[in-house]
């Protein structure tokens, strides 16, 4: 009986009616969230006073500080409750803990008459009794307005100060120049920051928890995490382990036991291209390209974490900090994205077997891609120096971490997208019919061309809270690439391993139809774990806990079914003519796991997040995730439409190369993930032992210099990594040799 229900459930119509069914599910609970959210997310009082009646600031001060703090990009300087980059301050934490300190003061003048560097043990026991009635008690975030202590007043005064001359003038110590802000659009981004200081240390109503979950760590008002988070965390390892086996009992017992009845589809063979395959070879410089210009900014961008008050080639009031982060992270997703657009393009004729009736359309979209990327880099730059004040919104910098690009760039990327995807169903929706492989490539590649619109809402304006923007950014963060592209990225795998004669297409279809179900599963719900200290519910750290711990599982799969290929390939023997494409593909599934697995794990559990949030520690997943999940497959693309282009003109095709470029990018970027680890992992243990303001302070860093430093071995190999890629790649597919004169 068992094993018949497991039979059953593993079947392709098992496996595709529960993939549907769990669909469903994932779609109808985020929808629920998201129309219930505006009764959770923190309110913008409409004032926040003093106790004389002294207005601090207003609702629209906070609005518009948060469009200053947008417009000159400061989240990719510092963060925003965690959120952001990691070189500069966090500023909700900087104000909590100015505020913290200048109340310490203010009551041991009041009830002693000293400061509080001279009180004694029982006595700063009382004065932190009295604090924390300020912060939990007397301050309270409500939409019809706060009212400040006399003490908390006199601090927020303090803060704007602090804050207007390091904005205005800039830190030095932690690579950010100044000179570009206006000491009146700094008192208004300290308005929005004052506000999310209160998000972070003023208790929800009706519970004992600040309205971030009581992020961040700060001993001086006894803000720590508690037993929920730790409880989760239990429950997301025991889930990760367990379900780990059972996924690779059923691949093993299912789906990779060979029939002996099946069998294999021929190779692909490629003796000519389609008009519209050969004009995607354009694309191959671009997207090369660009890979290889971001790899340069993070060489630069690693320098300068490693000293910050120096200049590296050119001077920082040229390339700030800030502005080369958005680029180093907004080209990436370009390069990235436009991979995968050519891997669409390419295989839908195959899929077809017959070309577009207008070939020239691809033309037109490559066009199109260029102008939204070069105009896009030149907004990015432009808007964060302050050089477009009155447009910055639509053409400049958005200043949304990831989420950079202009409004009116973003209009042209979706339109971009949304045409790509007409390209593709008009060549090969009558393919879709009983082919599930070919369903998964067009109804993902839908979702990829509209899930960005998610960031864009208001369409006209920014959103005015940041716990409800940040809410939408990482709807297109993480259910774009890790929901619709790994969807993608099935669909197209399964194809390519069938096509190139690996696996038979029954397997490959159930391996596939097994992986939508896992990442379907884990994928959706599994965003909340990027909303456990930005302001939202506390219930959130459950479903982001849990849901997290399943991500993996389809990594864990992919990985198996790369092996298997793997081995397949070299059991087959004979010329297997696509050695390069499957590399990047094989190398792809590792990383993944590696990086959104491994790394993953290591800080999605809420313990560690409560205190390794906004830290390196954070550098090793995003970094090799990123580059395994989704790059290595774009350059398997760029690979696989230059293989192609190579066979059907005869070329000679030589692996030495590829695979000099292969690995050292691959050790490069495992390489990079252990020095960054050291350091977050070393600003974990401050978080956890000082409070987390102290973590983010450059004295925190000094101890670790030398692990900075070692950054030079690891983006040194990944920068000459890119530039092998970058000549082998145009050498293959513009100077290629034919066979016969070689």
């Amino acid at each position: 009986m068992h094993e018949t229900l497991l039979s059953k459930f593993m079947s392709r119509k098992g496996l595709y009616a529960s993939f549907w069914f769990v669909a469903i599910i994932m779609v109808v609970a985020l929808i629920y969230f998201t129309a219930t959210l505006q009764k959770e997310v923190p309110p913008i009082p409409k004032q926040v006073v003093s106790p004389t009646g002294e207005v601090l600031y207003t609702y629209d001060d906070i609005v518009e500080g948060k469009g200053y703090f947008q417009e000159f990009d400061l989240m990719d300087w510092g963060t925003m409750l965690g959120m952001g980059a990691y070189i500069g301050p966090d500023f909700s934490t900087e104000f909590l803990h100015h505020r913290a300190k200048y109340l310490y003061d203010f009551y041991a003048m009041q009830y002693y008459n000293k400061p509080a560097s001279e009180l004694t043990d029982m006595e700063r026991g009382a004065i932190k009794e009295r604090v924390k009635q300020d912060f939990k008690v007397e301050t309270v975030l409500k939409e019809s307005g706060v009212t400040y202590t006399q003490a908390s007043s006199e601090a927020y005064k303090k803060n704007v100060a602090y804050l207007t001359d390091m904005l205005v003038n800039g830190d030095k110590e932690r690579a950010f120049p100044g000179g570009v802000i206006t000491p009146q659009e700094a008192v208004k981004i300290a308005a929005f920051v004052d506000w999310s200081q209160l998000v972070a240390s003023s208790l929800r109503p009706e519970t004992d928890r600040t309205w971030s979950n009581n992020w961040p760590h700060e001993p001086l008002i006894d803000q720590d995490t508690g037993w929920n988070s730790h409880i989760v965390s239990m429950w997301e390892f025991l889930l990760l382990w367990t379900l780990t086996i059972v996924v690779i009992y059923l691949a093993y017992e299912y789906l990779f036991k060979k029939d002996p009845n099946e069998k294999l589809e021929p190779a692909l063979k490629i003796t000519s291209l389609f008009k519209s395959q050969k004009k995607i070879l354009k694309y191959i410089p671009i997207v090369s390209g660009f890979f290889l210009i971001q790899l340069f900014l993070g060489g630069y961008l690693a320098h300068l974490y490693a000293d910050p008050t120096g200049n590296f080639l050119f001077s920082q009031k040229i390339l700030p900090f800030n502005v080369i982060r958005s680029l180093h992270t907004q080209i990436a997703i370009l390069w990235v994205a436009i991979g995968w657009l050519v891997g669409g393009m390419l295989i839908a004729p195959w899929i077809a077997n017959k070309d577009h009736k207008f070939p020239w359309l691809v033309d037109v979209l490559w066009g199109a891609l260029v102008v939204i990327g070069l105009g896009s880099i030149y907004g990015l730059y432009m808007g964060a120096t302050g050089e477009m004040r009155e447009v910055w919104f639509w053409f400049g910098n958005e200043g949304r971490e990831l989420l950079n690009l202009g409004r009116f760039w973003d209009i042209g990327l979706v339109i971009g997208l949304v045409f790509w995807f007409l390209l593709i169903l008009s060549l090969i929706r009558k393919a879709a019919t009983n082919n599930p492989l070919v369903g998964t490539i067009i109804w993902s590649a839908f979702g990829i061309a509209t899930l960005y619109i998610a960031g864009m809402m208001p369409i006209h304006k920014i959103m005015p809270n940041f716990t409800l923007d940040d809410y939408y950014r990482w709807w297109v963060i993480h259910l774009w690439v890790e929901l619709t592209f790994e969807l993608f990225a099935a669909g197209v795998i399964a194809f390519f391993t069938v096509s190139v004669g690996l696996i038979s297409h029954k397997t490959a279809v159930k391996v596939m139809l097994f992986e939508l179900l896992l990442i379907t599963f884990g994928g959706t719900l599994g965003v909340g774990h990027h909303y456990w200290w930005q302001g939202l519910d506390e219930y959130w750290i459950a479903i982001g806990g849990i849901f997290s711990a399943l991500e993996p599982l389809p990594l864990a799969l992919m990985i198996i079914e790369a092996m298997k290929n793997q081995r397949e390939q070299r059991l087959a023997g004979g010329d297997f003519k696509y050695g390069t494409p499957f590399m990047w593909i094989a190398g792809s599934a590792v990383l993944n796991w590696i990086g959104a697995g491994f790394f993953g794990m290591v800080i999605n559990t809420p313990t560690i997040s409560y205190y390794s949030h906004g830290t390196y520690l954070i550098m090793p997943h995003g970094h090799v995730a990123l580059l395994g999940a989704f790059g290595y497959i774009s350059l398997a693309f760029l690979y696989l439409t230059s293989r192609a282009n190579a066979l059907a003109n005869g070329y000679v095709w030589n692996e030495k190369i590829s695979k000099i470029g292969f690995w050292l990018l691959t050790i490069g970027v495992l390489l990079f993930a252990l020095p960054t680890l050291i350091i977050g992992l070393e600003q974990t243990r401050i978080a956890s032992e000082m409070g987390y303001y102290y973590t983010r302070t450059r004295e925190a860093l000094q101890n670790m210099s030398g692990w900075m430093w070692f950054r030079l071995l690891p983006d040194g190999m990944m920068i000459l990594g890119g530039i092998v890629i970058f000549y082998d790649l145009l050498t293959k597919t513009f100077f290629g040799k034919k066979e016969a004169a070689a």
